[in-house]
């Protein structure tokens, strides 16, 4: 399951983890995604190094917002998956 959090006014909160191949290292896709969505980006985590790029990105914004940014960025070579949960039942 993807972490997701429900706030006031239909916004939701999102984990995601963003792998950049090595061509696209450089880009400055987070900083772009939060000019162009209506979305607050924030890094949990990250690793770069000369061959790929691995962030733990949290998005917060309107469930449409965080859809188009991500499909924007896949569209643009961004591997994007959600990050999983590990729920112990007891």
């Amino acid at each position: 399951m993807a972490r997701t959090k429900k706030k006031k006014g239909s916004s939701t909160q999102q984990r995601l983890w963003l792998m950049y191949p090595p061509r696209l290292i450089k880009k400055p896709f987070i900083w772009e995604v939060s000019r162009k969505f209506k979305v607050i980006t924030n890094i949990r985590q990250a690793s770069v190094t000369d061959e790929i790029g691995i962030v733990c990105l949290e998005l917060d914004g309107k469930r449409d917002e965080i859809k188009d940014a991500i499909k924007w960025l896949e569209k643009n070579g961004v591997n994007v998956e959600p990050v999983e949960i590990n729920v112990i039942g007891g």
